[in-house]
């Protein structure tokens, strides 16, 4: 805790420490689909070993599943975004499945137990509750879903006592848990991916994995998923290097377990960009990862977050952290992040895409003024105690 002293308000370290205290005893769990990839885990790998400093009992636990239930999983996850395509009965029975044998992972006496996002949401229906008090915490864009696989995912809540969205406009329709708490996710800025590290550095580390620093720069750092249209992020570019011809394209995408359509659309962007030298494509497993992401991020003239859908949009934060000025899709979490007038241009076009790089390319002291003001914009909402704050918040009124 007092690494973050000088970096976050001193108010909400304060808050966090006495917030702590009210819970001290308390045996907390977490639950989620990956030990690596994504911004969940993230999350909890910072969250984890801060919450421990602050004197709790605090575990994480990662299912393990098939193949054909992480199909399932991120079918459900597609679904619950607005796809109209929902789960079959094979994938619907690997689901639940999974839930069951995943079920010793819940015998630790918790008194918590904070389910993460739909993959382990049966857990609760096929385990039972215990003495734990349980919170579904959602991290996606539940505006809208499927009625079918909402209908199928609806029955395996009503038993928690607390969900968490990121926003009001997240609660899908007769959700039935009662306790409902909005809270925006937020970045470690002490990790490796965020961490202060000099240009020169920074530099290096981009010309050493095949980046040419000399030339302009544009970036997106996302899972590939057809969610985050690195598609149209790659169709904004190409208008964009009729008027900016060394302009180079970095696709950075954090591979996970969970996620086995990543894969297919990583294979789909090679070769829709194969003939392109000045697009490069990394991924979290072959040369980019926190700290090559945190070097991206650092040095692109401006980082692009084309999301269709999204739930909050992490990279977005991680940006305006270091400064950097972002064009963004106008969707779920993102506005939270880039208000009028703080961290860049918010977008809901390829051509609206290209128009805001263009204006960042080409206007720096704008760029650089946007960029400021969203580094302060995330100072005061989007740093992990602020976070952990309200979460420990809703487990003490719980109690």
């Amino acid at each position: 805790m007092d690494a973050y002293r000088g970096v976050v308000p001193e108010s909400i370290l304060e808050g966090l420490r006495e917030q702590a205290a009210t819970l001290q005893g308390a045996r907390i769990l977490h639950v989620n689909a990956t030990a690596y990839g994504g911004g969940v885990t993230e999350l909890l790998r910072s969250s984890v070993p801060l919450l421990r400093d602050l004197g709790l009992h605090v575990d994480w636990k990662v299912i393990s599943g098939s193949q054909e239930f992480f199909r399932a999983t991120k079918a459900l996850h597609n679904a619950l975004q607005g796809s109209p395509q929902s789960l079959d009965e094979a994938e619907r029975a690997a689901y639940m499945q999974c839930a069951r044998e995943n079920g010793p992972l819940l015998d630790g006496g918790h008194d918590f137990v904070v389910i993460h996002d739909p993959q382990p949401a049966a857990m609760l229906s096929t385990h039972g509750r215990g003495d734990a008090q349980w919170v579904w915490r959602c991290h996606i864009d539940t505006s809208e879903p499927n009625p079918d696989a909402w209908r199928f995912l609806r029955p395996l809540l009503a038993e928690f006592d607390a969900a968490v969205f990121t926003m009001d406009e997240f609660v899908p329709p007769d959700l039935p848990i009662a306790r409902v708490r909005t809270i925006a996710p937020a970045i470690d800025p002490l990790s490796p991916k965020n961490l202060d590290i000099s240009e020169r550095t920074a530099g290096q580390i981009l010309d050493w994995i095949g980046v040419d620093m000399d030339g302009p720069l544009v970036t997106q750092v996302s899972r590939f998923d057809p969610w985050k249209d690195p598609f149209g992020v790659i169709a904004a570019y190409r208008l964009v290097r009729e008027e900016v011809p060394d302009l180079q394209l970095a696709l950075v995408g954090s591979m996970a377990l969970d996620d086995p359509e990543g894969w297919e659309v990583y294979g789909q962007l090679q070769e829709h960009a194969e003939h392109d030298e000045l697009i490069h494509i990394y991924t979290n497993l072959t040369g980019a990862s926190n700290v090559e992401v945190n070097a991206f991020q650092r040095l692109s003239d401006v980082v692009v977050q084309k999301s269709i859908r999204e739930g909050f949009g992490l990279v977005v934060s991680e940006s305006l952290w270091k400064g950097t000025p972002v064009v963004a899709g106008r969707a779920g979490g993102i506005p939270l992040q880039m208000p009028d007038g703080v961290g860049g241009v918010l977008v809901d076009s390829v051509q609206e895409c290209a128009a805001g790089m263009l204006e960042l390319l080409g206007d720096r002291k704008l760029a650089g003024e946007l960029g400021e003001r969203g580094r302060e914009h995330v100072r005061e909402r989007f740093l992990l105690p602020r976070l952990l704050l309200e979460e420990l918040a809703l487990l003490s009124s719980l109690r």
